[in-house]
């Protein structure tokens, strides 16, 4: 008896903890939550110094993790990158500024409004015309794309709308006044202002519009009445306030509960559809791309044949300058080229004291060209290089003097056996064009990032823009085939 009874009391011990154990689970934030954010909004989501986010946003969504207990991992993604990774659910949630509008609720649900704002104009201080919405018509207004910001650029008439992937690019383009102004939500443009980051520009003291920002989740969300609950503990305990004090030194505005359009469902359009009604935009998208293909081409291999030659010279200070640039645009991302020279050439010259705005074909061609040219350069070496030492003594024999001997007698043959990896340089040029989105030029990409910030359909969007590269970089292949064929001297 004695022995029955203790294992009886063993088991019912090992129960007990069992069911204590049970139920510290269910406080233990085991859920993780992925949430997207784009770090390039400050004071509402950045890096710090020591790369860590920092921000409104990402202390308010760590307060609402805490609340709600669950755990959330950050992920970086372009802003308008978020909604089709929220309809592909790769991710959980996005906190990112993003307004709560009828056209965004109609794809992905949102959470109870977190942070009232509204849209603002930016200038530059010296100018003195623009008074209010109404001056921008005929002006150069930059936005970042996808944004309610941009969507009002869009009413404004005879404006020309300049779409940026962040608002830090499109405050830096007003800064080296190549646009007249920004529309832009106000407390972040408020903040660069105000923490010194932007030089010369000021804001006019009337806000264009009243919005909230929410956080999104995907369609019939689990984890929306989690997001919700959370917010709502943080609105009442007082956490809320506390975060918007540390971060806008004031008050914050009294929050509705929920909006009238904030959980309203869209039809769903055909693909094909969507398709065919993008491609009148895409092709005009295609026009842009190949005249950059062809002008940057021509003239990276008018360059890179120069270049190459001097690869080549007997002087050691030529060839050394020839490597040293080469190495250079090899060696160095074509993306980081084109910042250098859009962004970084008018930002020194306002800082030695002139003004040197640049235009966006001007400057896309610019950097694809001194970027081909350095390839195009060592092809010309190599390709000169391949033809025979006893050409060259044939065409002296002949008396022919050295710039005769490569216009006439080296460099057409060393041409036919050029043509193949010219080709392949050619076709790499046709698809970097699509590097040139990044500073608001409409090329055949971002004339397909601007319909998905419409219409949120980016499966069908960039599977027709891939479709419509392959058919361009096919006929280009083709045509460098025909070209070699037809130079062979043998056919």
């Amino acid at each position: 008896m004695v022995r029955f009874g203790l294992g009886r009391f063993c088991v019912l011990i090992v129960l007990i903890c069992s069911l204590l154990a049970g139920c510290s689970e269910n406080y233990r934030p085991n859920k993780v939550l992925q949430v997207a954010t784009e770090p390039t909004f400050p004071p509402f989501e950045f890096q710090g110094q020591g790369g860590e986010l920092e921000g409104f946003s990402i202390d308010l969504m760590r307060a609402i993790a805490t609340a709600a207990n669950f755990q959330i991992e950050f992920q970086s993604l372009p802003f308008d990158g978020i909604i089709p990774a929220l309809q592909a659910k790769t991710i959980d949630g996005a906190i990112s500024s993003m307004t709560i509008t009828a056209e965004r609720a109609k794809t992905v649900a949102f959470s109870r409004p977190y942070f009232k704002a509204g849209l603002a104009i930016a200038i530059r201080t010296d100018n003195q015309n623009i008074k209010g919405f109404n001056s921008l018509q005929n002006k150069k207004i930059a936005v970042q794309m996808g944004t309610t910001g941009a969507q009002k650029a869009k009413s404004v008439i005879g404006a020309e709308v300049r779409s940026f992937d962040s608002a830090p690019l499109a405050l830096q383009e007003l800064q080296n006044g190549n646009v007249d102004a920004v529309i832009n939500d106000a407390p972040a443009s408020l903040y660069a202002i105000n923490t010194g980051n932007l030089q010369g520009i000021k804001i006019i003291q009337q806000l264009l519009t009243e919005e909230f920002y929410g956080i999104a989740t995907a369609r019939n969300s689990p984890y929306l009445s989690l997001i919700n609950l959370g917010l709502s503990k943080i609105l009442k305990n007082g956490n809320y306030q506390q975060i918007y004090q540390k971060w806008f030194k004031s008050a914050p505005p009294k929050l509705p509960e929920t909006l009238a359009f904030i959980n309203q469902k869209s039809a769903i359009s055909n693909s094909l559809t969507v398709i065919w009604q993008s491609l009148p935009t895409l092709l005009t998208g295609v026009l842009v791309t190949l005249q950059l293909a062809f002008i940057s081409g021509l003239c990276g291999l008018t360059s890179g044949s120069l270049i190459g030659i001097i690869r080549l010279s007997h002087i050691k200070s030529l060839r050394f300058l020839a490597r040293v640039y080469i190495d250079f645009f090899r060696g160095t991302p074509l993306l980081v080229q084109i910042f250098m020279i859009y962004f970084g050439l008018p930002a020194i010259s306002q800082e030695l004291g002139f003004t040197f705005p640049l235009n966006r074909l001007l400057a896309g061609i610019i950097a694809l060209s001194l970027n081909s040219a350095a390839y195009v350069a060592e092809i010309v070496r190599g390709g000169i290089q391949s033809i025979e030492i006893g050409q060259s003594e044939a065409a002296k024999s002949l008396g022919l003097n050295s710039v005769q001997t490569m216009a006439y007698v080296i460099f057409p043959q060393a041409f036919r056996r050029m043509i193949p990896p010219l080709g392949n340089e050619f076709i790499s040029l046709l698809k970097d064009t699509s590097l040139v989105a990044v500073i608001g030029f409409e090329e055949l990409f971002r004339k397909g990032q601007l319909i998905v910030a419409g219409n949120y359909r980016a499966f069908e969007i960039y599977a027709a823009v891939a479709v419509i590269y392959l058919c361009l970089t096919l006929i280009s292949s083709q045509l460098f085939s025909r070209l070699e064929i037809w130079m062979n001297p043998s056919k």
